[in-house]
């Protein structure tokens, strides 16, 4: 096991490199922001990978809801984990793409303020996992992610139905949108590698997380077993008397 992660981590290595030099040397700069843009390539593939770790997160969560299986609630919070890793990169490159182009940091329009409310939705989620005791806490929390996940759709569809400050889309953005095919392969490149570094940190993450699980077991099972003893020596405890306890 640890010989194929070691191996996919050499893949992930290469792939960022290769991406990174793509990205950084052999796409052209843009016309009119410059060197700046170059942020485009970073910023677009973790938003897209944040998207897919929250809807592993969705789809383990409902998974949960349905069958209260423990796998799915490790793969479920290792999922969100790594998303809201991804996003905190959105919300961090997009302000130094920002400043230069448009000359303020951030501004209330409809994409960036529901991307900064996903990135709320599923920190709150990872908080009340980790914080929360109760036994219906990853009840509560798969819960949360399935309505949290409808915050999504509307960050990706923000900029096609709302009038906002954020670049439209050039990619599948319909009539008149495109984009350089050095570029976009920089782009895909780049999110090709994200991919391949998320899924890494996924697999470890969940491998840890059913760890804690059946460490939490074990724990269950001695206490219980303790509980089972203590009874047991009280009820064979005679008193003076004579008469037995229990």
């Amino acid at each position: 096991m640890k010989t194929k992660f070691a191996a996919a981590g050499l893949i992930a290595l290469a792939l960022l490199a290769y991406a990174f030099y793509l990205g950084m040397f052999e796409a052209p700069t843009e016309a009119t922001m410059g060197n700046v843009q170059r942020i485009f390539y970073y910023h677009v593939p973790s938003a897209w990978t944040a998207f897919l770790a929250f809807l592993a997160n969705f789809l383990a969560s409902i998974v949960y809801l349905a069958k209260r299986s423990k796998r799915a609630d490790a793969f479920a919070v290792s999922a969100a984990e790594v998303g809201v890793v991804f996003c905190t990169v959105v919300l961090i490159t997009g302000p130094l793409w920002a400043r230069p182009v448009w000359g303020i940091w951030w501004t209330w329009d409809a994409r960036l303020t529901s991307t900064l409310i996903l990135w709320l939705i599923y920190v709150s989620y990872l908080i009340l996992r980790r914080f929360s005791t109760g036994g219906q806490t990853p009840l509560l929390a798969a819960a949360l992610a399935v309505f949290g996940f409808i915050d999504v759709p509307i960050v990706y569809m923000s900029i096609r139905y709302f009038r906002t400050q954020h670049p439209q889309p050039v990619v599948a953005g319909g009539p008149g949108s495109g984009i350089d095919p050095v570029m976009l392969k920089a782009l895909l490149m780049n999110w090709v590698a994200f991919m391949v570094f998320a899924a890494i940190v996924v697999a470890l993450r969940y491998r840890l997380e059913r760890l804690r699980q059946h460490v939490e077991e074990a724990h269950a099972l001695h206490d219980e077993q303790a509980d089972a003893d203590h009874v047991q020596f009280v009820g064979d405890v005679t008193l003076p008397s004579g008469r037995a306890i229990g």
